[in-house]
């Protein structure tokens, strides 16, 4: 696969970078099971600390120049990118100021002497996408150094030189060669890879499709696997809730990242035909006043989407929607300049056996619903293959926890558009995925749960009735 950087904004191909040769990929395994096995394992938890909390402190003090890159390579506005690089610190200093915590012996209620260890496993392949560099692969890098795993991480082929800055994060003086290790693989290569007995677990976000292929792979290899996969939240309006507010969280919650979010509100659900009207208007308003240019430019509030295939999949998901009988109440066509940019779109009437009724749109285009009763919009909230994040708008907040309750997903909020931060887990189910990063849960999906269990000196032997 091509390793370049093009840039959205112009379309021009910047640089080029060579995949990484059969032996360079053996060089690197061997070094990083290496590093794992006699260095990293073994270390304190605090000695782990230091350098992951280098690495966030490293990327704070060149954050502009960090920044700059994931605007250059995935067309995100300056101001957003600013946004994720202080995010992807913050994750790296919420590891290493609580690993220790997270990593204590938890003592067995009702079993004297026996207690369960969280140890490490060995090296983790993590196959990560472009629309968040450096978030995705702290929210890998972070839990998994930090309970003594390494890294070995397969980024997307149009943000190589993001990839390869943050993997500078971690060649820092008390940093070992191989904790975090950058490959421009093939994708055969990553099968490969998913193959090798020195690989002890694989974490992929991306899309159903990747996902799937990863995951059957890892489980024929019987290996754990995480799955971030896609999403098309929900973004329901109950009868009650403010206005102008849940406007201004709608048009947030649709183009942060230029709607390139798994995460992002996908399809606005509103109850009442009459709110159901004065919530168009306002989106509509909303999402038309959105000044194109580039994305450099502080003034820029619609930038490209990240690359002439995602441009021209967006379009032609737009086309496919309209011929099918959805209503195109705004934009629907690409912007009239260089660059890879689509038009701020809001689809309407959009019917059961429209495709886009069922499909995630990756990108500044919206889908919106009116509905009665609350009992259609939950039915339609759940109507996809996705269940990742959802939200709820209302003035009533047991109301909304109670609508919260039957939304299918992994993650809801109420009166804010599906988020993160360090501290709240993230993760789906149905054709979202499975298994969650962040938080706490981070730590436990690739780790060795072991019992250790104590005896009192000259204790006998169990009787049968004490054998499991």
């Amino acid at each position: 696969m091509a390793y370049q950087t093009i840039s959205p904004a112009t379309g021009e191909v910047i640089l080029t970078f060579n995949e990484i040769s059969d032996k360079e990929l053996e060089s690197a395994v061997a070094q990083a099971q290496i590093t794992y096995q006699s260095d990293w394992s073994r270390r304190k938890i605090s000695d782990r600390a230091k350098v992951v909390s280098a690495a966030a402190s490293r990327l704070r003090e060149h954050g502009e120049e960090y920044a700059r890159y994931l605007t250059l390579e995935m067309g995100k506005l300056i101001a957003e990118a600013r946004a994720e690089v202080a995010l992807s610190a913050d994750i790296l200093d919420y590891y290493a100021s609580r690993a220790e915590d997270y990593l204590k012996p938890q003592l067995i209620p009702g079993a004297p002497g026996s207690s369960v260890e969280t140890l490490p496993l060995g090296i983790i392949l993590g196959v990560e996408p472009w629309n968040f560099p450096y978030y995705q692969l702290a929210r890998v890098a972070g839990p998994q150094l930090m309970v003594g795993n390494v890294v070995i991480i397969k980024h997307a082929g149009s943000v190589p030189q993001s990839a390869l800055a943050f993997a500078r994060l971690f060649e820092g003086p008390d940093a070992p060669l191989g904790i975090y290790t950058n490959i421009f693989a093939s994708f055969d290569q990553v099968g490969r890879l998913i193959d090798d007995t020195r690989i002890r677990g694989a974490t992929v976000t991306g899309s159903e499709r990747a996902g799937a292929a990863v995951a059957e792979r890892a489980g024929r290899n019987l290996k754990k696997s995480v799955m971030e996969l896609g999403g098309s939240d929900p973004f329901i309006v109950l009868e009650d809730a403010p206005l102008e507010a849940t406007l201004d969280n709608a048009l947030w919650g649709r183009m942060n990242n230029t709607g390139q979010s798994c995460v992002a509100s996908k399809r606005f659900i509103v109850i009442g035909k009459e709110r159901g009207k004065a919530f168009l208007v306002g989106l509509t308003a909303r999402m038309g006043a959105l000044k194109v240019g580039d994305p450099n430019d502080e003034a820029t509030t619609l930038g490209p989407v990240s690359s002439e295939n995602a441009m021209k999949g967006l379009l032609h998901q737009i086309d496919v929607a309209r011929n099918a009988g959805a209503k195109v109440v705004l934009g629907g066509g690409r912007v009239n300049r260089s660059g890879f940019y689509v038009e701020a779109t809001i689809l309407t009437e959009i019917s059961k056996d429209n495709p886009i009724y069922r499909q995630e749109l990756f990108g500044p285009v919206a889908s919106f619903y009116v509905v009665d009763t609350e009992d259609e919009a939950i039915a339609l909230a759940n109507a996809t293959p996705f269940g990742l994040g959802g939200s709820v708008f209302t003035a009533d907040l047991d109301r909304g926890r109670r609508v919260a309750d039957r939304i299918e997903s992994g993650m809801v909020f109420i009166n804010h558009p599906t988020w993160t931060a360090p501290a709240l887990p993230f993760g789906g189910v149905k054709n979202s995925g499975y298994g969650r990063e962040l938080s706490d849960l981070g730590f436990g999906e690739f780790v060795n749960r072991r019992l250790v269990s104590v005896s009192p000196v000259g204790a006998p032997p169990p009787s049968v009735n004490q054998a499991g």
